[in-house]
């Protein structure tokens, strides 16, 4: 199934960095994404686009995690040539992501 499925996505940026939150629907789906949206996948997702770390932090009491996506943005608002210099089209990018239907 993909994440739009059980979950919703908004960003933001700072500098060079975008910052990405992927809050499920309904708490139940939370165990979901916890187990399979991890730092190696969203790094692997952005190959090409993110040049720096991912660090994931996770919010259990708002059914959410947090992705932080460094080097992320070609430099940043004022200085990357990209169509989308503060990388809100990340969250929907992120939202097609492919994860199995229940926690094995």
């Amino acid at each position: 199934m993909k994440l739009r499925d059980i979950a919703h996505s908004r960003t933001g940026d700072k500098g060079d960095i975008s910052d990405i939150s992927l809050i499920a629907f309904e708490a139940g789906h939370y165990p979901l994404l916890e187990r399979y949206v991890t730092a190696d996948r969203v790094k692997a997702l952005f190959a090409g686009i993110v040049h720096g770390e991912v660090v994931r932090y996770t919010v259990p009491s708002l059914g959410a995690l947090n992705f932080v996506l460094y080097c992320a943005l070609g430099g940043g608002v004022t200085r990357s040539l990209a169509l989308d210099a503060h990388g809100k089209c990340l969250a929907s990018a992120l939202l097609d992501m492919d994860i199995p239907e229940t926690a094995e």
